[in-house]
């Protein structure tokens, strides 16, 4: 009883009203759009998740919870972004499995603060794991999710000023695999434990920060218009107005130039080209997201199966659709644009089967496979010598 009442303060303290359903809290948070980084949502149930080698891992309301305030803590620190997140979560899942851990063995009197289980492994205490007699913090400052969080996270007005350092201490963080990031603030004895996490804390980013479709949604044997089987899906560009530049799959990222998997296909197009809805649906999310800059999704029901489409890097005011919204196939939901992680106009479309929070495929072979159809009308002049990515 004395956590949920620390999480409802914590929620309580957020911006913007407060939404609870059953089975799932729901905070509408005016910071989602800022530009930090992301910003806890919705905090589920529950969350199962694999990581990269394999290993199912099975997370309950406590953890999403403590995942949610190193996503809301890092979303306020200038730096971190989706990135630095990610890696916070892949430390808290290795070290603890997103536990606060008390430490009685050692220091007994952190028994005396909230926490979810009792650990011994030397001096470390809560998510971090994080060690008093290393300099991370005293028993009641590391016994707080918060304060490990900033700790972890580090930078100019982190809490320990550098030593020892967090992540924003770490001089080209950005440009390391995750796993080594982690390493580089935790200083563990076993190095590649973290990289094998990063899916699962994709998996968490994704449960946490994105609008759920079924949240307070009508019952399943209630018709909605989302709920009618789409027949039609068409081409998200009117036709001739886009050109192909870059594909699904791992490639060289054009601005972080690290390796990274391309999660959908990029579409080069003049700014304001119209943006078409694939299907009928609705609109599940609309708004600014760290790397995608302005970006819609839509949730559909094609054929049976439930798919959800996002659109990235979309025209600053060019939105003619917002959250909750039903659209039609070949409906205008948008212009093209060029913001967020992006070198210049164009469209980059993902298909998520199952919804957002599933893995993307291949955008091609789907609407090859659904057999979509080019809209003419509403042309645009094109220019082939845009040079975009995503």
């Amino acid at each position: 009883m004395h956590k949920l009442l620390l999480l409802l303060a914590a929620l309580v303290l957020l911006p913007g009203p407060i939404l609870v359903t059953v089975g799932t809290a729901v905070v509408t948070s005016a910071t989602l759009r800022g530009v930090c980084g992301p910003t806890a949502t919705a905090v589920p149930d529950a969350l199962t998740a694999t990581t990269a080698d394999g290993v199912t891992v099975h997370l309950d309301r406590v953890q999403l919870s403590h995942a949610a305030t190193i996503v809301d803590v890092g979303a306020r620190i200038e730096g971190v972004g989706r990135d630095g997140v990610l890696v916070a979560l892949m430390a808290a899942l290795t070290e603890s499995r997103l536990r606060m851990l008390a430490n009685t063995s050692t220091y007994p009197s952190s028994a005396r603060f909230p926490h979810d289980g009792d650990a011994g492994d030397h001096d470390s205490l809560g998510l971090f794991q994080m060690r008093p007699a290393a300099g991370w913090g005293s028993v009641a400052e590391l016994m707080d999710p918060q304060y490990q969080a900033r700790a972890f996270f580090g930078g100019p007005k982190g809490p320990n000023g550098g030593s020892p350092r967090g992540l924003l201490d770490v001089p080209g963080w950005q440009n390391l695999p995750k796993g080594a990031t982690a390493q580089a603030v935790e200083v563990s004895a076993f190095p590649d434990r973290y990289a094998a996490y990063e899916p699962v804390a994709r998996a968490i980013l994704a449960a946490i920060t994105r609008p759920r479709a079924d949240v307070a949604a009508p019952a399943r044997d209630e018709p909605t218009a989302a709920a009618s089987a789409s027949a039609r899906v068409v081409f998200p560009l009117p036709e001739g107005a886009g050109k192909r530049l870059s594909g699904f799959g791992y490639r060289v990222h054009p601005i972080y130039r690290t390796t990274r998997l391309h999660e959908g296909t990029d579409y080069a197009a003049p700014p304001g080209t119209p943006v078409l809805a694939v299907a009928d649906g609705i609109v599940s999310f609309a708004g600014p997201y760290p790397g995608a800059g302005n970006m819609i999704v839509l949730d559909h029901d094609i054929h049976g199966q439930d798919v959800s489409t996002a659109y990235f890097h979309l025209l600053d005011g060019s939105f003619l659709v917002a959250d909750g919204d039903q659209v039609r196939a070949g409906q205008q939901i948008a212009g093209v644009g060029s913001t967020g992680d992006s070198t210049g106009p164009h469209l980059h479309l993902e298909v998520h089967p199952g919804g957002f929070a599933r893995p993307a495929i291949d955008p091609e072979p789907w609407l090859a496979g659904q057999a979509a159809e080019p809209l003419t009308g509403a042309r645009c002049r094109f220019s082939s010598n845009l040079s975009v990515s995503q």
